[in-house]
Formats: C-alpha cells, structure tokens, sequence
C-alpha cells in the first residue's frame, strides 16, 4: 500500500460514521450508503458542494473527476493531487457532511 492510499484509509477511517466500500472497483468511504471520497490513481477525490468545490478546483493539479477517461467528467466531483495532501482531511470533512445532509 502506497503512502498516499494510507492516508485516504487514515482519513476515511477518522470520520464519524464512514465506512470503507467500492466505487467503480476503487477504494471509497460511505456514509449511510452514499460515497464522499475514493482513491484514484494515488489521489483522493472528493464530492463536494458548490462553495469549496472551486476551492478545489483551483489547486494546481486538481480536476474534475473523469474515470472514465472519455471527457464525461462526475458533477460535484474533484480530484486532488497528493501535493495538497495538508488539505485532503478537509475536502474530506466537507464532502462527508455534504452527502449526509
């Protein structure tokens, strides 16, 4: 297990009612059945709301969330590079209360 895939496993784990799951065959915390974050290509992806989403978005590196690799990126979804790890707990934090609302 890479540095980074610990840390998403350390975030995920650290949040009130997550759970550990699968998104398209990747790594996903849940809560009440509905995922927030995944490890993708050894970054974290975040579901976020409007207002920190272009926080996000505005990283260098960061982009919206596209597994499919056919320019149909996920709304709501922004993926983060491992640079910005420092602020993976609070895209986390963010994008666990987002869907639990």
């Amino acid at each position: 297990m890479t540095a980074e895939e610990k840390l998403f496993r350390s975030i995920g784990n650290n949040i009130a009612d997550a759970g550990p799951s699968q998104m398209f065959g990747k790594p996903c915390f849940k809560i009440n059945g509905k995922a927030f974050s995944c490890f993708y290509e050894n970054e974290m992806v975040f579901k976020l709301a409007a207002d920190i989403r272009d926080e996000a978005l505005s990283l260098d590196g960061s982009q919206n969330f596209d597994p499919s690799k056919k320019n149909r990126p996920m709304k709501e979804w922004i993926q983060v590079p491992f640079h910005y790890a420092a602020l993976w707990e609070k895209f986390a934090l963010s994008a666990a209360s987002y869907v639990n609302t």
